[in-house]
């Protein structure tokens, strides 16, 4: 993997699996069999296989009626141990090193060189970052086939067969350098300390790298117009760029904000959420070199992309850009891997910055882009805790009250000016229930899930489990026997409901669930959103009220308070600046993260919190490593990298095996102490050494299959 500040590593080597070194690849030909390209007659081929033992390539004969469309990236089937298996050939070699005969490939689905050497050294290094296999990097960075699509555009002529990279060069030398319409020193970056000079490096042909902390989620000084002008500033350098945020609504925007400076042709969309046509379409405009700019979600970040010069990401700690499937790798640091791997400039924004940012400029790796003092004062708004002591001295009730009187002020005060923003903790109506008495959880008898009143009718409504959907009419608290409930928190639907009756005859509209939505008409109206599902009014909202901040900052979350730090400035940013009569009030304690908000200081924040984890030996100061499955397989597995470790001289910090409790399960999940999990903490300086090792046990082990299997995961930001 590529080397980062306190990393203390290089290029990871390709992993040599002890059981599978000296394993026969064979020799190119065999007697009576068919007829072998004349020239390199072997084959180098991935099987797309999410077995770890069988992560490493395997030899394969070429038929000589296959040696045209049998290249280096395209999609082939091969028979391996009686099956026929997907693969893509990884190089085609003059001969095998080793003594028994090959099997011939069997078919070429493709002749399309879907994976690129830039791309598959990139999914090397992710795997090897993150302990995973190689076909599992590729199953996220390259689209499925259509194979309609490809008939369709060979037939125009605009699909390209060849080497990627020749077609794109060719593609590049017949189009002029997209761009031209932005200045050197766009607007919106000069009100940036350092952000003229970031964008003059990027014209300029170089690879500066950044962390921006933007001000404002709207209007034409917003962050999609400052990453707009970052893709422009290197597309007029003849570079391309990918940009990769979190949802689809993110993704309206800066798609907008990219056609608004560049030709929609040369800006190719990548997103699952549009079906695999869409997105194998624009996969292929980006492989053929007619679009120099890929946006989109997650898998974006593989975009093959030709010279690229620009990688951004917005809201790194979003954790929408973590993938869902293994080895679950994080969309930052796989644009950090692809930046230092193709020596591109690489840009980092959002309204907060994360701690793993902070440890990056902190070691000089990356600059900071943010603003000074009084541009921050004339830019964002006036910000209004009503947990301080002047508010604590005029309304008493504040403390207990869902909406404090300074609260109830702002509303009724934005409302004539336009719409208001309420960001509220959980979606639903009332979605969880506690004990009246003691305050713990309700939990179902069945299954152990959380209760909740499924919906507005009130307190005779039975409560049921999330999980399960069992009635629970006849509850007891479990610890102190008492029959009582009450709602632990209150959903946006009630809040709305509850918001509606005291400002009778203005609109409420909600956004949560399944219907987010993205934007909302600058109409004087109250908008209840939950957090990360706030829509952008244009003009900005009149004032924002961030209730159920404690509720944020109690989860047994690590990170808990950085999350909620960011919920909060990203609402935050969506109000009209203090000039122009901007107010956010948030109903939160009096907390570092509160007092972050108020003085809108996110780099603050973020260095107070990197301190702490260093001092604690938490992540990001280190690395950590979850291994979760059965105690035994666990004891087995752990004991082995222990032992691999030593022999190296490296001792990591361990902590469990614990059993797994419900806040850890996913529903269905036992808790019985049957499963379990045990924490590593890797230190910088030695985690080359240490996902090696802990990626060759995870593949012997797959390998015996003498043991349940055991989940293996780096960098989990949900562990603790």
């Amino acid at each position: 993997m590529a080397s980062f500040p306190g990393d203390g590593s290089a290029t990871e080597e390709p992993l040599q699996l002890s059981l599978l070194q000296g394993f026969p690849a064979g020799r190119p030909q065999s007697p009576g069999g068919p007829a072998l390209a004349h020239l390199l007659p072997v084959a180098r081929v991935l099987i797309e296989s999410s077995l770890p033992h069988l992560d490493r390539p395997f030899d394969y004969s070429v038929p000589a009626s296959l040696d045209d469309a049998a290249q280096p990236g395209v999609r082939v089937k091969v028979k391996f141990n009686g099956q026929e298996l997907s693969g893509f050939i990884l190089d085609r070699l003059a001969e095998s090193d080793a003594g028994h005969t090959l099997v011939p490939l069997h078919k070429v689905v493709s002749a399309v060189q879907v994976l690129t050497p830039e791309l598959a050294e990139l999914a090397g290094k992710v795997a090897a970052r993150y302990a995973g296999t190689l076909s599992d990097v590729l199953r996220v960075a390259i689209p499925p086939r259509v194979a309609k699509l490809e008939k369709e555009l060979a037939a125009e002529g605009t699909l390209s067969a060849g080497p990627p990279a020749a077609a794109a060069e060719a593609a590049a030398g017949e189009r002029e350098p997209a761009g031209g319409r932005v200045p050197a020193t766009a607007v919106p970056w000069a009100r940036y300390v350092n952000g003229a000079a970031f964008l003059q490096h990027l014209g300029a042909g170089e690879s500066p790298r950044a962390v921006l902390s933007a001000l404002q989620g709207f209007g034409p000084a917003g962050w999609p117009a400052l990453i707009a002008e970052a893709v422009a500033a290197v597309r007029a350098s003849g570079r391309g760029a990918v940009v990769v945020v979190p949802d689809y609504r993110d993704l309206d925007r800066v798609e907008e904000a990219l056609a608004a400076l560049l030709p929609r042709e040369d800006i190719a969309r990548l997103t699952a959420d549009d079906g695999p046509t869409p997105r194998y379409r624009s996969y292929l405009r980006i492989l053929a070199g007619t679009a120099g700019v890929a946006v989109g979600t997650r898998s974006a970040a593989y975009a093959p992309v030709h010279n690229l010069g620009l990688a951004v990401c917005w809201d790194d700690g979003d954790d929408l850009h973590i993938e869902q499937r293994s080895p679950y790798a994080h969309t930052r640091e796989v644009l950090l891997l692809r930046a230092e791997q193709e020596g591109a400039a690489c840009l980092m924004a959002a309204h907060t910055r994360s701690t793993e940012l902070q440890r990056l400029v902190d070691a000089g790796w990356a600059r900071a882009v943010e603003a000074d003092r009084p541009e921050v004062r004339r830019t964002v708004p006036r910000v209004l805790n009503t947990a301080d002591s002047f508010e604590q001295e005029r309304d008493p009730l504040a403390r207990i009250a869902r909406l404090p009187g300074a609260a109830w002020r702002a509303a009724k005060e934005g409302l004539e000016r336009g719409p208001v923003l309420v960001q509220v903790a959980r979606s639903g109506y009332a979605p969880s229930l506690v004990c009246d008495s003691c305050r713990e959880p309700a939990r179902c008898t069945a299954c152990s899930g959380p209760l909740a009143v499924a919906g507005a009718a009130g307190s005779s409504a039975v409560p049921q489990c999330r999980w399960c959907s069992a009635p629970a009419p006849a509850w007891r608290c479990s610890h102190c026997s008492s029959p009582r409930l009450r709602r632990s928190a209150t959903g946006v639907l009630r809040t709305a409901e509850e918001l509606g009756r005291a400002f009778p005859g203005k609109p409420v509209i909600t956004s949560s669930g399944d219907h987010v939505k993205a934007t909302v008409p600058d109409t004087k109206a109250l908008v209840v959103a939950t957090v990360g599902a706030e829509p952008v009014a244009a003009g900005g909202y009149a004032a924002a009220l961030l209730l159920d901040g404690d509720s944020l900052l109690r989860r047994e979350n690590l990170r808990a308070g950085e999350d909620a730090v960011r919920r909060w400035f990203n609402a935050a940013a969506l109000v009209k600046p203090a000039r122009e009569g901007g107010l956010v009030v948030i109903t939160a304690d009096d907390t570092a993260g509160v007092g972050a908000l108020l003085r809108w200081d996110a780099g603050g924040y973020a260095r107070r919190e990197l301190s702490l984890r260093q001092e604690l030996h938490l992540p990001p100061a280190v690395r950590i490593a979850s291994v979760t499955g059965g105690r035994t397989a666990v004891g087995h597995f752990t004991e082995a990298i222990e032992k691999q470790l030593a022999r190296q001289d490296i001792s990591l910090r361990t902590a469990g095996p614990a059993p797994l409790l419900l806040s850890d399960a996913r529903p269905g999940q036992r808790e019985s102490g049957e499963d379990v999990r045990t924490l590593l903490f890797i230190p910088y300086a030695r985690a080359a050494e240490a996902t090696r090792v802990m990626r060759a046990v995870k593949a012997a082990a797959a390998a015996r299959r003498s043991d349940d299997p055991v989940q293996l995961r780096l960098d989990g930001v949900d562990v603790l």
